[in-house]
C-alpha cells in the first residue's frame, strides 16, 4: 500500500528539538521516491494548513518559512525513501500537527521546491508536536 509515515512528534520545551521523519512505502518507495519533491507542513488548531519547509528531489533545493528559517533542516535520503525535519530552537508557535507531502507529479530532473497545498498529491496522517512555554 502506498502511503508516507511520519513519526517523531512529541512533546518537548521551548528550546528543545525534534527530528521527525516521513517514510514513504509501497509503490511511493524506492526509486519512485526520489523523483517527487517533497515538502513538510502543519496545522495548528482553528488554522489552515501552513507551509514550513521543501526540498527538490534530489535534496539540492530547499525552501524555508521565514519564521523557521535558521531553526529547521529539512532533508532527505533517497536510498532509504524517507524525508527529515530536523527542529531546533523551539517555541511555542510551532505547535501543531505536522504532516509531509509528496509532489502531486514527478518532477525530476528538474530541480523544484514547492510551497503551495495544492501542489502537494499525497500526505502522511500527520505527527503532533506540543512545544511547552
Amino acid at each position: 500500500q502506498a502511503q508516507l509515515v511520519e513519526s517523531g512528534g512529541g512533546l518537548v520545551q521551548a528550546g528543545g528539538s525534534l527530528r521527525l521523519s516521513c517514510a514513504a512505502s509501497g509503490r511511493y518507495s524506492g526509486r519512485t521516491f526520489s523523483r517527487y519533491a517533497m515538502g513538510w507542513f502543519r496545522q495548528a488548531p482553528g488554522k489552515d494548513r501552513e507551509f514550513v519547509a521543501s526540498i527538490s528531489w534530489s535534496g539540492n533545493k530547499t525552501y524555508y518559512l521565514d519564521s523557521v528559517k535558521g531553526r529547521f533542516t529539512i532533508s532527505r535520503d533517497n536510498a532509504k525513501s524517507t524525508v527529515y525535519l530536523q527542529m531546533n530552537n523551539l517555541k511555542s508557535e510551532d505547535t501543531a500537527v505536522y504532516y509531509c507531502g509528496r509532489d502531486s507529479s514527478a518532477s525530476g530532473p528538474v530541480e523544484v521546491v514547492l510551497t503551495r497545498t495544492d501542489d502537494f498529491g499525497s500526505w502522511g496522517q500527520g505527527t503532533q508536536v506540543t512545544v511547552s512555554s
